[in-house]
């Protein structure tokens, strides 16, 4: 955990952004997050003030949009589920666009798009203008429990290892001929998915024995240091 660990959702940069301490940006996105979740639907200008000021800290990160806007695809199924929204909800009806939907649907379809955005976006930012080992100090700081901490830092350093795993096994899968996409090839998947979860917990295995030989007690060195 001493070292340095770069991650694909970080842009190196030497902004005002990057440079405040990790524990204060926390602490900053988690009040953004709960005042945007806490702010009623119908409250449309504040939103676009939420928009706004987000905005202004993308700007001054000097973090290129179109690089958070290739990550937001992780908000598409929560897109989805709220496109869906007004043609099940109940309540009544009116016509947008030649389609009738529900208008309690609707407010519910801009509540969830227009909060999951925001959020989305804000966490983005967040994770572009800090290296994790920056926020695993600030969580440290903030006095989190030790072990959580612990265990993310090392979600962060071998996600990466048991990702490439799995790239190397799907590459092995389509040599044989077997296409992990195709239905009928599930069951093949299942079974390499399987494999991998039984080669990562071996991993950890290995690694909690290594650090155990060399004197560790539950308890790593602070990370406030390297941040």
């Amino acid at each position: 955990m001493g070292a340095g660990h770069g991650h694909r959702l970080h842009f190196h940069g030497h902004s005002p952004v990057h440079r405040a301490p990790a524990h204060l940006k926390l602490l900053a996105l988690l009040a953004f997050v709960l005042v945007v979740v806490a702010t009623p639907r119908e409250w449309y200008a504040a939103y676009a003030g939420y928009l706004a000021v987000l905005l202004g800290v993308v700007a001054l990160s000097r973090v290129p949009f179109g690089y958070l806007a290739k990550r937001m695809v992780v908000e598409v199924p929560f897109v989805v589920f709220a496109l869906l929204v007004p043609f099940v909800a109940t309540g009544p009806r009116t016509e947008v666009l030649g389609l009738t939907v529900s208008e309690p649907g609707l407010l519910a379809a801009w509540g969830l798009l227009a909060k999951g955005t925001l959020g989305v976006l804000a966490s983005l930012t967040m994770a572009a203008t800090t290296e994790p080992t920056a926020v695993l100090a600030g969580l440290q700081r903030l006095r989190m429990p030790e072990l959580l901490v612990q265990i993310m830092g090392f979600m962060i350093r071998y996600l990466d290892v048991v990702t490439a795993e799995m790239g190397r096994m799907m590459v092995s899968m389509r040599s044989r001929g077997c296409e992990p996409r195709s239905p009928r090839h599930w069951p093949a998947l299942a079974r390499s998915l399987g494999a991998l979860f039984i080669r990562s917990y071996e991993r950890g295995e290995r690694v909690h024995l290594a650090m155990v030989s060399r004197g560790y007690t539950g308890k790593l060195p602070s990370l406030e240091e390297q941040a």
